[in-house]
């Protein structure tokens, strides 16, 4: 029931034109006009760096749950499981950064509360400044784009260092959910169920369900239903490919399977998701919310 080897969504977004990759938006458009991309268990293929002004909600960062509000900063690598839920009146930014970038970013996912004012000011301002740049058109914004990624690198190691004691104790059962997870990243478009992924990390399937369901509030078959679900919905949702194909290419059986599959998570079949999606993607431009500068509405 899990995807095929060839990995279409990741999540992601085309990068911006003319930045190297790197560039900068709102939360709310990673969403798209949906609010599964964001709360459904998903992941990218480049770096984010996600900035919370306002707000509050619940996160599963790489399958640890947690309470997340205004001033947290997320960075989440690539292909690191993310769902984040921050209600109507979140309002946050999401910095891309490209992996093929030698920035000095971390390589574990990171979740800071800042409270300190002036660590507060400085990721605004650096933010703030990148939005200009990418909607500037000035010469060199390239290198401008990269220059500022550093500097905003540099302010999450130093904001790491402050908050070295503050940073929980992962236990063995949230090391091994980590781990888990990280596997589902990688390997969620192969042919294993969840009992092969619990045999590899050495663990029976209910020790496996049981820790994930006190990490994240998911069990394991969950975790590995809800990636290989949103493979299955961007490919029907963003793609002309065929429906058939798609069910195929997630290791379905069957077409009727892959279809009751979908109807039974989503509530509609495939053919009507991608129905809905093509006309919400034929709606105006004029009646489409504008991109959200730094505090503007999720």
């Amino acid at each position: 029931m899990q995807a095929s080897s060839t990995k279409t969504d990741q999540g992601s977004v085309p990068p911006a034109r003319g930045t190297g990759g790197i560039r900068i938006g709102s939360i709310a458009q990673m969403a798209r006009g949906t609010a599964w991309r964001l709360e459904q268990l998903h992941s990218h293929d480049h770096d984010i760096l996600l900035w919370i002004t306002r707000g509050q909600g619940r996160m599963i960062l790489q399958g640890l749950r947690s309470g997340i509000g205004t001033h947290n900063a997320v960075f989440v690598p690539a292909h690191t499981l993310l769902a984040l839920d921050l209600g109507k009146q979140g309002f946050g930014l999401a910095l891309h950064l490209p992996t093929t970038h030698d920035l000095g970013l971390p390589e574990e996912p990171q979740h800071l509360r800042i409270r300190d004012v002036q660590a507060q000011a400085e990721i605004s301002g650096i933010l703030d400044v990148m939005q200009r740049e990418q909607t500037g058109n000035r010469p060199y914004f390239d290198e401008a784009m990269r220059a500022h990624s550093i500097l905003l690198s540099v302010w999450m190691r130093r904001q790491m260092l402050d908050h070295a004691d503050d940073m929980p104790r992962i236990s063995a059962a949230q090391r091994l959910v980590q781990a888990f997870c990280a596997m589902v990243a990688r390997d969620y478009a192969g042919p294993k169920l969840m009992g092969d992924y619990a045999h590899e990390l050495g663990v029976t399937p209910t020790h496996l369900t049981r820790s994930c369901r006190e990490a994240s509030g998911l069990t394991a078959a969950e975790i590995l239903t809800q990636r290989s679900l949103y493979a299955a919905r961007d490919q029907i949702e963003t793609t002309n490919r065929p429906l058939q194909d798609i069910g195929q290419s997630l290791n379905f059986s069957s077409a009727a399977y892959f279809s009751r599959f979908v109807q039974h998570h989503t509530g509609q079949s495939p053919s009507n998701l991608r129905r809905v999606a093509k006309r919400q993607e034929a709606t105006p431009a004029a009646a489409k919310p504008a991109p959200a500068r730094l505090g503007a509405p999720l």
